[in-house]
């Protein structure tokens, strides 16, 4: 009898959520009109048109809008908390800006709450945010339709639907296509600007979630996605259903046409021709009507305020190149940024050198910080090299790079957009003489071995780790920024040189920062991951003496950093090099490390030096007797012959000199160096490392 009694009521809570609670909905359209509706919750920007169409999205950048079902739907069975088989059939539309490039996407949306707090647009949809990425505590099930391919997250292509479990780096992906009954697979184009409609299916039993799309309103005969999957442990008893869809800093308009949904049954597929039309867009008419007056005083004023008028709207047009149009979909119009940083006054200066300033901004619709590299119209850098730094920087992601969120170029005027980063950079930590130097500078020795190891790790994915050879061409403790909490940030990649993996680069302009050039390229001006590791070397020594590589105001035998350290480590006099501003407050074991390390990739032969994957091996295992000893320099290094330098600048203020721009190198020729103010000494390169035979 109990056992009968437990049966019974254990089919009675299977069968009772299906008839108790809302088990279904179809909209065809939506009423309402406005920003408000009855019959559907909308935050964000998201707005029913008078047409009956939701729209979720407008073009404007960086803004999210969320859709859902206003009443909260049971989706597991509350005896044995197995989720249930729902199913569901939308029609949308994505209508971008521009007609190839997307910003961002749409999703459907299983969540908490229809709220979804905290959630950021572009790359993070209106879902989630960088803090709650990959969470199992979100409880939050998405199918993305995105429009963007976002390295940070894996995506497949910029056409592509992603099965998203508490991520944005989806559990299951395909490029976007559907099968016809003939077997042939379509392609299909969510930029497209027309009507798709999507089928979620989810089979509780099975545990199996289809995903199916196709512009026709009959459901193809076999789905694009098919992902083994048991929904139980991710979705609360009783979820909100919907759907979230964001722009970045390009805009899409996303529209939601219709939306069918059914739990424990099969959602019936909509008909297209039922539902509201897209909006067409709007025919912009540039022709100006000059209505003839009686007199030809009119006439003349009414052309001369049409033609100023279109010489304002051409002047400051912003005209996007083919060229652009590869870049990614990463383009701030100009305007933006002008208001970000208020004018470009120099207020909000951060800094300069010979590539342009570089100013603080807000930007003016997500508030967020960040930092704009102007670069002047004087600048060398030109063209080639801001397109060479938009490709080379704008797909990486890693923790110690500096994120490129963007760029603009409005005729002459190009501009970058990175990360904003408070505390500056290293150079003023290190350095008692350094121009704006922070009140608190003093590093602690854990602060800087955190930051040796996080530009270690950045520079090995640079080399190896990402799909192709990045090599940066600068590293110094300039270009090291750091963020809110102290970590390092490789950043300024507009000297980085780009390879395809096992390639050999090849150069003939020797480009750089005096100090931080390895030896070998006066001689062939080919940059590699050697050089990177030269310059590393450098920053190591820096970080540890608390000097520059180069320093012109010491003792003779201590001008050149790398020189005095090895005099130093071969006495076995070590500990005389640590900065004394640390006051024997360091880790013994760790701060060996670092100058073995150091002296390693300061070595002046190439093929001893260590590579990054070595480097930072050392930096976050190795133990002061584990690291090997470093390599002792030749005495005379064959194959270096000395270089002049005239333009040496014993007194400078920053961490660096400006950066060379030879164009000619040959053995005993000058190197011309781009300098500041200062007088002027020789300085000539000799084995193994820089000596001045007077300043």
């Amino acid at each position: 009898m109990a056992k009968n009694l437990t049966f019974f009521l254990a089919l009675l809570s299977f069968l009772l959520p299906a008839a108790s609670q809302q088990d279904g909905f179809s909209y065809s359209g939506f009423s309402g009109g406005g920003a408000n509706s009855s019959n559907i919750s909308l935050n964000g920007v998201a707005e029913i048109e008078h047409s009956g169409i939701l729209r979720l999205t407008n073009e404007t950048s960086r803004l999210l809008g969320h859709a859902f079902y206003p009443d909260r739907l049971q989706f597991k069975n509350a005896t044995d908390g197995a989720a249930f088989s729902f199913s569901t059939a939308f029609a949308f539309a994505a209508v971008p800006e521009y007609a190839t490039l997307g910003g961002h996407g749409l999703a459907f949306v299983i969540a908490p709450s229809k709220e979804l707090e905290g959630a950021l647009p572009s790359q993070y949809l209106g879902l989630l945010n960088a803090s709650d990425v990959g969470n199992f505590s979100n409880h939050v099930f998405a199918v993305e339709f995105d429009t963007v391919q976002d390295f940070e997250f894996g995506d497949i292509n910029d056409n592509h639907v992603g099965i998203d479990i508490n991520n944005l780096a989806s559990n299951a992906s395909a490029a976007v296509a559907y099968f016809g009954y003939d077997g042939k697979k379509n392609e299909l184009n969510l930029k497209g600007g027309h009507t798709i409609q999507a089928w979620v299916d989810y089979d509780g039993v099975g545990k199996v979630l289809n995903v199916t799309v196709s512009p026709f309103s009959s459901k193809p005969p076999r789905p694009l996605l098919s992902f083994p999957v048991d929904l139980s442990p991710i979705l609360h008893l009783q979820m909100f259903v919907g759907f979230s869809a964001s722009t970045g800093l390009l805009s899409s308009t996303h529209y939601l046409l219709g939306w069918n949904f059914k739990m424990n049954g099969i959602a019936q597929s909509l008909d297209l021709s039922s539902l509201p039309s897209l909006p067409q867009p709007q025919k912009k008419d540039h022709t100006f009507v000059i209505a003839v007056s009686a007199t030809s005083v009119a006439v003349l004023i009414a052309v001369i305020v049409a033609a100023v008028y279109l010489f304002y709207k051409i002047k400051n047009a912003d005209i996007i190149e083919p060229w652009e149009l590869e870049c990614g979909p990463h383009r701030f119009s100009y305007g933006e940024l002008k208001r970000a940083t208020k004018g470009f006054r120099d207020r909000e200066l951060l800094g300069f050198g010979g590539f342009g300033k570089v100013y603080k901004g807000t930007l003016p619709d997500s508030r967020a910080e960040v930092a704009v590299k102007r670069v002047s119209h004087e600048s060398r850098q030109g063209i080639r090299e801001f397109v060479a730094e938009i490709g080379s920087i704008g797909q990486l992601r890693h923790r110690n790079l500096v994120q490129l969120q963007g760029w603009c170029r409005r005729r002459g005027d190009l501009l970058l957009v990175y990360d904003y980063m408070p505390n500056g950079s290293l150079d003023k930590f290190l350095f008692l003489d350094s121009e704006n130097q922070p009140s608190n500078s003093l590093l602690s020795w854990d602060q800087r071995f955190r930051i040796l190891r996080g530009v270690a790790s950045a520079l090995l994915y640079l080399h190896e780790e990402w799909e192709h050879v990045v090599i940066h061409r600068d590293v110094k403790a300039s270009n090291i920024l750091l963020d809110a909490d102290m970590n390092g940030r490789l950043g300024d990649f507009g000297l980085a040189k780009l390879y395809e993996h096992g390639a050999n680069p090849s150069t003939t302009r020797v480009v750089g920062t005096l100090g931080y050039l390895a030896p070998e390229l006066t001689r062939t001006g080919r940059p590699t991951s050697s050089s990177d590791v030269f310059a590393f070397g450098a920053v190591v020594l820096e970080v540890v003496c608390g000097r520059r590589p180069i320093e012109p105001r010491a003792m003779p035998e201590e001008l050149v950093l790398v020189d005095w350290v090895w005099e130093l480590w071969s006495s076995g006099r070590w500990t005389d090099v640590v900065d004394p501003r640390l006051g024997g407050y360091y880790v013994r074991e760790e701060v060996k490390v670092a100058i073995k390390v150091g002296l390693m990739c300061s070595h002046p032969a190439a093929p001893l030096r260590p590579s990054m994957r070595e480097v930072a091996r050392y930096l976050n295992g190795g133990k002061g007797e584990e690291v090997p000893d470093p390599p002792s320099p030749p005495v005379d290094f064959e194959g270096m012959s000395p270089v002049g330098f005239d333009a040496f600048v014993p007194s400078y203020p920053s961490s660096s000199f400006d950066k060379l721009s030879a164009c000619s190198i040959t053995s005993g020729r000058d190197v011309p160096v781009s300098a500041g103010s200062g007088k002027v000494g020789p300085l000539v390169y000799s084995t193994p490392h820089f000596r001045a035979s007077h300043v």
